[in-house]
């Protein structure tokens, strides 16, 4: 892996503004390693959802269910579920325990492992097509459900910052995607990303 990367720590992560922490992540770089293969992407859009008052949120007042368990643990943890049977929706764990605030990763740009996002996702040329979505990026980088409540600051899957940042002006906000079910809070604009690039899932 890229040696100039610093691994977020623990106090990244255990903040309360979940909404800050989305943004922030915008230009970070998602990392795994398995079963011996290294494989990275800068971040390029998230969805921040709060565990109390957030109708959009797994876990919304309370919620504990055997999905959601995860997301009630410390910040700093995959929270990894299944969606519609299919794409495994990889999340960052946010705030303290028994919070349940997270941040869905939404796209992202290879950066590191080109050949091997590429056979994954059985494709000849990088394009967008191939990360551009949460279940798109999560089968690029081998992130499965198996690896639920994963350490982040462990080896297997991590953010690295690369020191890549970006203007306010270059990162758009918008109301989350899919969630209509939420009613009001489906409008609030906790969607981020970065606005001249096509490596995201809409625009």
């Amino acid at each position: 892996m890229n040696s100039s990367g610093v691994k977020l720590n623990r106090d990244f992560y255990e903040r309360d503004d979940v909404v800050s922490i989305s943004r922030q992540l915008i230009g970070k770089v998602l990392c795994t390693r398995i079963e011996g293969q290294c494989t990275a992407g800068m971040i390029t859009e998230t969805e921040a959802y709060c565990g109390r008052n957030d109708k959009a949120c797994h876990a919304n007042n309370g919620l504990r269910t055997s999905r959601t368990e995860t997301m009630y643990g410390a910040g700093g943890h995959s929270y990894i579920y299944l969606c519609y049977g299919i794409h495994h929706l990889f999340n960052v764990v946010t705030n303290r325990e028994d919070s349940a605030d997270a941040v869905l990763i939404r796209s992202i740009e290879p950066v590191e492992g080109i050949k091997t996002i590429l056979n994954r996702r059985n494709r000849i040329h990088m394009e967008p097509g191939v990360c551009n979505g949460p279940g798109k990026l999560t089968r690029a980088l081998a992130i499965t459900t198996s690896l639920d409540g994963t350490d982040l600051l462990g080896d297997c899957i991590w953010i690295e910052d690369r020191k890549k940042t970006f203007p306010d002006s270059v990162i758009a906000e918008s109301a989350r995607i899919g969630i209509d079910y939420a009613g009001d809070d489906a409008s609030r604009p906790w969607r981020f990303y970065l606005k001249d690039t096509p490596w995201i899932s809409r625009r």
